[in-house]
């Protein structure tokens, strides 16, 4: 036992009873501090173990694959090939009139007679209903005998004005007259004060009075050419007004008239079910006139079309001709709607209301690579697919990138090889898997 319990670095005169010594005083200090070191040492390399073991689990689980077994069965397939493609969308357009105009009722009131019925062929002016308004008529009147008073004021104003005018004639008539017998007289006095036959003061006062004429002459132009700029301007003004006022009359007895409402133009009526003693609301709408044998069609567009859709574009429903006359700017559940209109004849077993399918043709054919259109892009939309492994055991996820589609075809511009199998059907159940297994 002696032998075992050699002390270390310990002198050999030094004997055991001071060895206990140095070491109960803590003189051999260098077995202590290799005791401290190691529990350090060993937590270093734990703490290294545990880095590595993390980033191995960060490895594993990047490359791990997220793979779905899915029932081939419930899988549709298609080919990927080259073909020509067809740039036509087809859409499903609805028969509407070309033309239609509305019967709104201008002024409110009380249904005294229907003329007509709902499905009616009208030609213009062709009475409809007969409407009554006890206080429109009231006010009607109203209107007329004011206005009518307000004209004969008018007619009182021009009228004096005229007479003021001819006034202004009679003076100017009487003060020429009057200066012509003034000079004459003058005249003939001027010799007669030479001899002595007339008084100086009688040719004074004839001179003078003549002066005075002249004189009044001056005035009485200067004030008939004030009078007359003055009178121009208040018989345009007076004028004006009476036209103003002869208009407020016509459109009151306008707004009498439009209590029989009548059809504007020739065509069908619809959507009227109006009845006797019901009251009619000002603006309330009566029905609607559609222009005879006249058509357009409206189609809903998916509004990924809608780049490449435009005014003139051309289609075909049979072998009728229609281009687009009209596209609506507003997207409503992901669709637009548009108008066609047919070029030359129209087809004479079309009826308002019926759907009839268009080709909207968007572009030339092309040759193109090609794969089956499918439910798969609505969850795509068209930026990636799951393609068949040579196998047929199971489906990668592959990034692509198509172009134009029609009905039927997609075109292929990136990722896919002539050949290659794709899963064409609904990825809804399996949007973030990576992988698709089949079990055969």
């Amino acid at each position: 036992m002696e032998n075992s319990v050699q002390p270390i670095n310990t002198p050999k005169s030094v004997t055991p009873t001071a060895e206990i010594k140095a070491n109960v005083s803590g003189m051999a200090m260098d077995r202590k501090i290799d005791s401290r070191k190691a529990p350090y040492k060993s937590v270093k390399w734990l703490l290294l173990i545990m880095i590595c073991i993390g980033l191995g689990y960060k490895l594993l689980s990047a490359n791990k694959i997220k793979s779905l077994a899915v029932d081939p069965e419930r899988v549709t397939f298609g080919i990927v090939s080259q073909g020509i493609f067809e740039d036509f969308l087809p859409v499903r357009a609805q028969v509407k009139p070309a033309k239609t105009l509305y019967l709104d009722a201008m002024e409110g009131g009380r249904v005294e007679r229907v003329l007509v019925e709902d499905g009616t062929n009208l030609s213009a002016g062709d009475l409809i209903v007969e409407l009554s308004n006890a206080s429109l008529q009231l006010n009607v009147l109203g209107n007329e005998a004011r206005v009518a008073e307000q004209l004969n004021s008018m007619r009182t104003i021009e009228l004096s004005l005229e007479q003021n005018r001819l006034q202004h004639k009679r003076n100017l008539i009487d003060i020429n007259y009057q200066i012509k017998l003034l000079t004459r007289q003058l005249a003939q006095e001027h010799a007669l004060v030479a001899k002595g036959s007339v008084a100086q003061k009688q040719y004074d006062d004839t001179k003078d009075t003549l002066q005075w004429y002249q004189n009044r002459l001056a005035i009485t132009l200067e004030s008939q050419s004030s009078d007359n700029q003055m009178q121009q301007a208040q018989l345009k003004f007076l004028q004006e007004t009476s036209k103003r006022l002869e208009t407020n009359l016509g459109l009151s007895q306008k707004n009498l008239d439009n209590m029989n409402v009548k059809a504007p133009v020739n065509g069908k009526l619809s959507g009227f079910n109006v009845e006797v003693g019901q009251s009619i609301g000002r603006g309330e709408r009566l029905g609607q006139i559609d222009t005879p044998n006249d058509y357009k069609l409206t189609a809903n567009i998916d509004e990924f079309y809608l780049n490449r859709v435009d005014i003139e574009q051309t289609a075909h429903f049979k072998d009728y001709k229609l281009v687009i006359t009209k596209i609506y700017p507003q997207v409503q559940n992901g669709q637009f709607q548009v108008d066609f209109k047919f070029e030359q004849a129209q087809p004479n077993d079309i009826r308002r209301g019926q759907n009839v399918p268009l080709k909207l043709t968007l572009g030339d054919d092309q040759k193109a690579t090609l794969i089956p259109n499918g439910a798969f892009f609505q969850e795509t939309g068209g930026n990636w697919i799951f393609v068949l492994s040579e196998d047929k055991s199971h489906a990668i996820k592959r990034t692509i990138r198509l172009g134009r589609r029609n009905n039927q075809y997609a075109e292929v511009l990136d990722g896919l090889a002539v050949g290659e199998q794709v899963v064409t059907s609904s990825y809804a159940t399996y949007q973030a898997m990576q992988q698709l297994s089949f079990d055969n």
